[in-house]
């Protein structure tokens, strides 16, 4: 699985013009699920992403994880994370299909809010437009195959 994770003062998906889900604070989440990837996986994934340590302490040092800080999660799937740009039209064979993500990303939603914290998210495969008030900017890619 990917991650990139996103910290943000702000952050919303919207659907024909209709919000979603959105955060006042913490984290935007683009997830993306390869074909092998596993519970086990999801599980790692989503306890990282929730104790990633990127908002500032009092000596303005990246100290603070999501909860330090009372933050929430916009999670959105995202199948291009998975692309495939050896040439200038990407393919997306390395992304699963929607009967093993789909399983993948209810359960990273689930575990993150088995932490305690309050998660909003975006509808899969559908048609979203995704808006952010990035902070610091601060933008982690994370992947299980490194961690």
């Amino acid at each position: 699985m990917r991650a990139v994770v996103t910290r943000v003062k702000n952050a919303r998906v919207d659907i024909d013009g209709i919000t979603v889900g959105k955060t006042d604070g913490g984290f935007l989440v683009l997830l993306g699920v390869a074909p092998a990837d596993t519970e086990a996986q999801c599980d790692k994934l989503a306890d990282k992403v929730c104790g990633l340590r990127v908002f500032e302490d009092e000596n303005e040092k990246m100290n603070l994880n999501l909860a330090a800080v009372g933050g929430s999660l916009l999670v959105v799937s995202q199948f291009t994370l998975y692309a495939d740009c050896r040439s200038r039209r990407p393919g997306f064979t390395g992304a699963a299909r929607p009967e093993t993500a789909v399983p993948l990303y209810e359960r990273f939603l689930a575990q993150c809010e088995g932490r305690g914290f309050h998660v909003e998210h975006g509808e899969f495969g559908a048609d979203m437009q995704v808006y952010s008030q990035n902070d610091g900017p601060v933008t982690i890619l994370l992947d299980t195959d490194s961690l």
